[in-house]
C-alpha cells in the first residue's frame, strides 16, 4: 500500500525504513528538507492515490493539532489520518470528531520500541473504528515485531494512546525499582561488583527484562554512571497516568511514587536518576545531562 508519513525524526525515520522493507511505498514529509521526500503536505497528499492514509508522527500538542488541521483541508472523504505520536487520549476524541465532520477517518496509535524498533519491530496499541483500522492494517503488520504478539486493537478512538500512557506509567515504576536497587547495591561495602550482579540477573530470575538488559548496557559503558548527572526528565505521560488514576479512583502508589522521584531529581544530583537517565537514553535515545 501507499502511506504518507509526517515527521521523520528518530522514530519516524526508522518507521519509514521498516515499512519500506516490507514492500510498501512511503512518502515522507519533514520540516527538515534533508530528511523529506517531498517539500510540503500538499505535495505529499498529491502523490498518494486512492483512499489515502497519512500517519502523523510529530510531537504532541500544537504540532499534532496543526498538522491534523492542515490535513483536514487537504484530504477527502474516505481517507484516514493516524496519530502515532504521544498525544493525550482526550485529544484523540476531539481529532476524530473534527475529521469525521469532513468524512475523514481517524486512528490513534501508541508506539513503543524507541531507537531499537527498526530492527526489532514496534509494539503497537491502536484505537478506532474497525473499518479505519482495516485500512491501516498493512502498515501495522509491517511495523510490529515478528510473531503473533506486539500489536493490539485496544478499542475505540483514544484507547491506543490510553494503553500507551499506562504502558509508560508501568515503565516509570519498573525503571525506578531497578534504580533504587542499583543505588543500594552501590552503597554497601560488601558488594564489590554491582555491574556483574545486575548481569547475573539477566538469566533465571523473575526480574529479568529488556530494561534490565539495557541497564547492563549502561553499566558496561560507564560502570558507576559517573559521567551522568542525576537528572531525569518526564515525558508527560506519567503525569497523565496519575491524573487518570485520580479521575477513576484507581490507586497507583508505585507509578505515582516513581513520577515524584523524577521531580526530586530536579533538586539534587540523585544517584537513582543516573540509572533512570541511562535507561531512557538506551531505549529511546533521550538526551542525558553530562557532568
Amino acid at each position: 500500500m501507499e502511506l504518507g508519513l509526517v515527521g521523520l525524526g528518530k522514530m519516524g525515520g526508522n518507521m519509514r525504513e521498516r515499512i519500506r522493507r516490507a514492500g510498501h511505498t512511503v512518502i515522507g514529509y519533514d520540516r527538515n528538507p534533508d530528511l523529506a521526500d517531498v517539500h510540503s503536505l500538499e505535495e505529499l497528499v498529491g502523490k498518494l492515490h486512492g483512499r489515502r492514509v497519512v500517519w502523523v508522527m510529530v510531537p504532541a500538542g500544537e504540532p499534532t493539532q496543526g498538522t491534523i488541521d492542515a490535513l483536514a483541508e487537504l484530504l477527502e472523504p474516505g481517507d484516514v489520518v493516524v496519530d502515532g505520536g504521544n498525544s493525550r487520549w482526550t485529544d484523540d476524541e476531539r481529532h476524530a470528531e473534527e475529521l469525521a465532520a469532513k468524512g475523514i477517518g481517524f486512528v490513534d496509535c501508541g508506539v513503543s520500541g524507541g531507537v531499537w524498533g527498526l530492527e526489532n519491530g514496534y509494539a503497537l496499541m491502536y484505537g478506532g473504528d474497525a473499518e479505519n483500522v482495516a485500512q491501516v492494517q498493512p502498515v501495522f503488520d509491517a511495523l510490529k515485531p515478528e510473531g503473533d504478539l506486539g500489536a493490539v486493537h485496544a478499542g475505540k478512538v483514544g484507547a491506543g494512546h490510553f494503553a500507551k500512557m499506562v504502558h509508560n506509567g508501568i515503565e516509570y515504576a519498573m525503571m525506578q525499582a531497578y534504580a533504587e536497587g542499583w543505588e543500594l547495591l552501590e552503597k554497601v561495602d560488601s558488594v564489590e561488583n554491582v555491574r556483574e550482579v545486575f548481569r547475573s540477573w539477566q538469566e533465571g530470575t523473575v526480574i529479568r527484562s529488556w530494561l534490565l538488559d539495557l541497564a547492563v548496557n549502561s553499566l558496561d559503558e560507564d560502570e558507576h554512571l559517573e559521567q551522568l548527572r542525576g537528572y531525569a526528565q518526564d515525558s508527560g505521560e506519567g503525569r497523565w497516568t496519575v491524573e487518570a488514576a485520580i479521575d477513576n479512583a484507581v490507586p497507583l502508589p508505585a507509578i505515582t511514587a516513581s513520577l515524584f522521584a523524577r521531580f526530586s531529581s530536579r533538586q539534587e544530583d540523585s544517584p537513582q536518576m543516573k540509572m533512570i537517565a541511562a535507561l531512557r537514553n538506551q531505549f529511546g535515545g533521550h538526551a542525558v545531562e553530562k557532568k
